[in-house]
């Protein structure tokens, strides 16, 4: 029971969903984070953080970035991150942040695009 609590105080915050959906479609550094959902660095390490700390992410370090996906295993999670995304369109502020996403070379410009380009 703790860890369903856990789950659910973790994903209380808006950020930390938002960080979650756009992981649950792409792996991606937190500078494109940064550029697709228009928060400043810190805040989204801060969240990214929490989400670590709960298993709900995975970190993959390549030289000086650090790449984050969503962690599949728990079955709980992907079916409440996948129930939202089958009803994006309910929510304004996430539909925005996939369309983003799908620019993501627009973000770019915050990270350092030779290395970067390389690394993928």
């Amino acid at each position: 029971m703790n860890s369903l609590i856990g789950l659910f105080k973790t994903l209380s915050d808006e950020n930390r969903i938002r960080i979650m959906l756009l992981l649950a479609e792409q792996e991606l550094c937190v500078c494109q984070m940064c550029g697709v959902l228009d928060l400043p660095q810190p805040r989204i390490s801060k969240h990214l953080a929490k989400l670590r700390d709960k298993d709900f992410v995975i970190d993959d370090r390549r030289e000086q970035y650090v790449f984050y996906s969503i962690n599949k295993k728990d079955k709980i999670l992907m079916s409440i991150i996948e129930d939202i995304l089958k009803n994006i369109n309910l929510y304004p502020q996430l539909k925005m942040d996939q369309t983003r996403l799908k620019d993501i070379d627009k973000y770019l410009s915050l990270c350092n695009i030779e290395n970067m380009n390389r690394l993928l």
